[in-house]
């Protein structure tokens, strides 16, 4: 069986078991998820959405970002680590969005990435979400199941996205990735892969049954 055969039945199958792919994070609008993904490097989705609801509160849009104080959106956001970096990232990337596009969130992975703290994983989410173009991210799980499944074989995000954008769908690709996240937090887990429970246990390279 090929990488591209693999590849489908995958997607197929997680279609069927999480018809509902859905970011995790809790937003309203482009500049939301842009900060929210940010605050979720090294920390979960779950506490990002309770630290959110106050912070989007006290600064409701890109401006009121852009005029805060470093040291007060630290406070707020303080619980999801790497407070100071994450708040820095947050006022300064509001700063540049308001200098060189006009105050909306750029529909690029190339503008997006000239952002300050916003990497590969970030733009894709952004122009997946919310642009609806193709977007591969590579999440911790998407890295963790597609080499498990036998569809890469590195763990750098980049050569795994490059990788998986040669075997995806594209008009698949975005929800694909959700669909692992869903996956590896109810099924395959890293440390005790659930693989009797398994929709893609058949043709996984890696199942333990």
């Amino acid at each position: 069986m090929t990488k591209k055969q693999i590849a489908d039945l995958a997607t197929a199958a997680l279609k069927k078991e999480y018809p509902d792919a859905l970011c995790s994070l809790d937003y309203t609008n482009p500049l939301q998820l842009l900060i929210a993904t940010r605050l979720s490097a090294q920390c979960t989705d779950a506490r990002v959405n309770l630290v959110t609801p106050e912070l989007f509160s006290k600064y409701p849009d890109v401006h009121a970002f852009a005029k805060a104080k470093i040291e007060d959106v630290e406070k707020i956001v303080r619980p999801c680590g790497f407070y100071r970096m994450k708040a820095a990232d947050i006022v300064n990337m509001c700063k540049e969005i308001i200098a060189r596009f006009g105050g909306e969130v750029p529909g690029t992975i190339e503008e997006l990435t000239t952002l300050p703290g916003v990497g590969r994983k970030t733009a894709n989410l952004i122009v997946g979400d919310i642009f609806g173009k193709p977007a591969v991210v590579t999440d911790t799980h998407v890295i963790r199941i597609t080499n498990l499944l036998g569809l890469v074989n590195t763990k750098d995000p980049a050569k795994v996205e490059a990788q998986l954008r040669k075997l995806l769908d594209p008009a698949e690709s975005n929800n694909f990735c959700h669909r692992c996240v869903l996956h590896g937090r109810a099924v395959c887990v890293a440390r005790r892969p659930d693989c009797a429970s398994c929709c893609m246990s058949e043709f996984c390279k890696s199942c333990m049954i």
